[in-house]
């Protein structure tokens, strides 16, 4: 089950492709801008107050942050991007790594790209969901913050994200709604998550004991 994501733990950094863990298994990588609320929609999806780092200075995930839900299934924080103050060499850096990534990856089985509800799509979500559409894996859209916006002002929002999305990548992106703090979205992020990465298979029943 998607409980299992609450056993998420820290295991490793790269800050390059030979950093990486062993490519088995499957992963789901997130990804957003520096201030869009990445680390504590992780921190929310697994039910932990510090798994990743919220920091008052947006852009200080600097690596490939690997987290362990099990031996078999990993969260991946990808560097925060359009908005942390870096020199352009290690910019430059980022995106050739991830690129890499994404093309080489074969664990990767999703993308979770995290957008403040207020200011969504920017170039660089959209380059990142393109990442993974070209690779023909499916990408889900968090809108965060929601809890800044009433229910209309949402519900405005979301429809917007929704057809800018269909008309850009068809049916390979989807989008929900998101709030850590308040508590909105977290099961059916957590569903789609679990999904990925193969936890909400149901325990195999124990066989019938054998009639004496």
């Amino acid at each position: 089950m998607s409980l299992l994501l609450e056993r998420a733990h820290y295991l490793l950094s790269a800050h390059n492709i030979r950093q990486l863990p062993d490519d088995v298994g499957a992963e789901v990588a997130f990804a957003g801008r520096s201030n869009a609320g990445k680390s504590s929609a992780l921190n929310a999806l697994t039910r932990q107050n510090s798994l990743a780092r919220v920091s008052k200075t947006p852009g200080r995930t600097q690596q490939l942050v690997f987290f362990e839900v099990t031996p078999e299934a990993k969260l991946v924080d990808l560097p925060g991007y359009g908005y942390a103050k870096v020199p352009l060499d290690l910019q430059a850096h980022w995106q050739a790594f991830i690129d890499q990534y994404f093309r080489t990856r074969e664990a990767l089985r999703g993308l979770v790209v995290v957008m403040d509800i207020r200011h969504p799509l920017k170039d660089y979500d959209r380059q990142m969901l393109a990442y993974a559409v070209r690779r023909g894996l499916p990408a889900h859209a968090l809108l965060t913050k929601a809890d800044k916006l009433g229910r209309g002002q949402q519900g405005i929002a979301l429809q917007k994200v929704r057809k800018e999305l269909q008309s850009a990548f068809g049916d390979t992106v989807s989008v929900q709604t998101f709030s850590g703090p308040a508590r909105q979205g977290v099961d059916e992020a957590r569903a789609i998550i679990g999904g990925w990465l193969g936890l909400n298979k149901p325990a195999p029943e124990a066989p019938d004991a054998p009639v004496a």
